[in-house]
């Protein structure tokens, strides 16, 4: 059988994200994830012996990670060469993770797990170097990120072209991306998500940010041919018409879905068997339990 079509061409986003950072990345949401990282590290009460950066696109966390001492060592898998500064770095693919099974007790990612074609296997294979009761944290980009620039290139190329062509990723889910945690082999996954709003003058200077944070398309099956100028500015127009505000500047959404579980451990919490409780809810809640067999008057409201 022929191997599946990867969604993503990961050689074009690595070149892309190498060029942005070559130019000047914008770093205004990986410097806000990265204090978000900070407070919820902050929150868990434990130092980390080695921690891994697993390809952020700036080595932004791993030197935060190094200067904080929350762990003894940082290795980074960079996703692009980087310039030696003294920091421990590998470059390598969050889907070939070279590390040996059990290499680190912490293992943060951030913006970087959107664009990867295998996320299940990606995940499992880091929660085998994670050593027990390691934790990994991160984010990644979710499905409401760019909505308002999808619907205005969506309604351009439909009433200019007569179809729709591919142009932004189809970001993951905050349940999807849970459900793949726990298959992946995590104990007490958490997910929870955040909708940044920036604003714009015009969508030019979103797509300029886009490109400065190499985020630009990178599907495989994204169009060939160059984008017509006419849905070009037909797409401004809409986007103008749909997403200001008062003041005239434009909404671009981020939605950014924050993920934690921990390698399982003998020592963590366990859910109970079902049928083990000792007490029945409705003793704790003061109230008359209702089953099938009830009648009309025990099932009313009091």
């Amino acid at each position: 059988m022929d191997a599946p079509i990867p969604l993503f061409d990961t050689p074009l986003g690595r070149r892309r994200l190498a060029r942005a950072r070559a130019g000047g990345y914008a770093d205004f949401l990986l410097a806000r994830t990265n204090e978000d990282l900070e407070d919820r590290l902050a929150a868990v009460l434990r130092t980390f012996s080695r921690a891994l950066d697993l390809a952020s696109p700036t080595p932004a966390a791993a030197e935060r990670l190094a200067a904080g001492g929350r762990a003894g060592s940082v290795l980074r898998l960079a996703p692009v060469p980087e310039a030696a500064d003294g920091l421990l770095r590998v470059v390598g693919d969050p889907e070939a993770l070279p590390f040996a099974a059990e290499s680190f007790d912490l293992a943060v990612s951030l913006l970087a797990l959107q664009h990867v074609n295998d996320l299940p296997g990606a995940l499992v294979q880091l929660r085998r170097a994670l050593r027990p009761d390691g934790l990994f944290i991160g984010c990644l980009l979710g499905g409401r990120t760019l909505t308002e620039l999808r619907q205005a290139f969506a309604a351009a190329e439909s009433e200019i072209e007569d179809g729709i062509s591919p142009r932004i990723a189809p970001f993951a889910e905050v349940r999807e991306v849970g459900g793949l945690l726990q298959r992946a082999g995590f104990a007490l996954p958490v997910t929870d998500t955040e909708t940044l709003t920036v604003r714009y003058p015009d969508p030019f200077a979103l797509m300029r940010d886009l490109r400065a944070m190499g985020l630009t398309n990178v599907l495989t099956e994204r169009r060939r041919t160059p984008l017509r100028r006419a849905t070009l500015v037909r797409a401004a127009e809409i986007y103008a018409d749909r997403f200001a505000d008062p003041d005239g500047r434009l909404r671009a959404s981020f939605e950014i879905l924050w993920v934690s579980g921990w390698a399982p451990h003998e020592s963590q919490q366990k859910p109970l068997r079902p049928g083990s409780a000792k007490a029945r809810l409705a003793d704790a809640l003061n109230t008359s339990e209702i089953g099938p067999d009830s009648t009309p008057a025990e099932r009313s409201p009091r």
